[in-house]
């Protein structure tokens, strides 16, 4: 019984990947700090199509809007009107990003581990195998219906950040605007 268990988180996010063409969901997010005490809390939509495009809404604590639109990343801040590009290789090649909207080939970039259950989920955990990455692990909640819950991320900086997805729909229709992004006029634009 146990070794089913523990082979179903892997076999969820594999699952995932090859069933999932596009996502939208609405997300929470909570930052916590080496010792665990609350440093930021957040929320907003999200939304992904394989591969490589993505829209992430923050609306709170502050707006801020990251898209991938296939081959750059744009990170807008609309307090600072500031946005900053990147090319999407160098952006999502091993980030958490890349275990979502990334492509198929998932364990090219990343160790994957069975954590086991907690509750009614399950739990893996996926490490970069690129020394360069900014964080050391990602784990990934799954529904046992093989839904995507939570996602944890833990940076080189000693800092969790929790994400929890409700209200996911797999494979929406997603208008291909959404992953388009233009710098509104007056913003200043750094490239990386």
């Amino acid at each position: 019984m146990a070794s089913t268990a523990e082979a179903s988180a892997i076999g969820s996010l594999k699952n995932f990947i090859r069933e999932t063409r596009t996502v939208r969901s609405v997300f929470s997010q909570t930052v916590l700090d080496r010792n665990m005490q609350v440093v930021q809390k957040g929320g907003g939509t999200m939304q992904f199509e394989r591969p490589g495009k993505f829209r992430w809404v923050y609306e709170k604590p502050y707006k801020q809007l990251i898209v991938g639109d296939g081959l750059k990343v744009w990170f807008y801040d609309n307090d600072l009107n500031q946005v900053t590009m990147r090319n999407l290789d160098v952006a999502i090649g091993s980030s958490p990003a890349a275990l979502l909207a990334g492509s198929s080939d998932i364990e090219n970039s990343f160790e994957l581990s069975e954590m086991g259950s907690e509750g009614d989920t399950e739990w893996l955990e996926a490490k970069p195998k690129a020394r360069e990455s900014t964080f050391e692990w990602v784990r990934l909640g799954f529904s046992r219906e093989g839904i995507l819950k939570a996602m944890e991320l833990h940076d080189n900086f000693g800092q969790t950040t929790v994400l929890t997805f409700s209200r996911l729909e797999r494979n929406p229709r997603i208008a291909p605007e959404l992953f388009k992004f233009s710098p509104p006029e007056g913003a200043d634009v750094i490239s990386e």
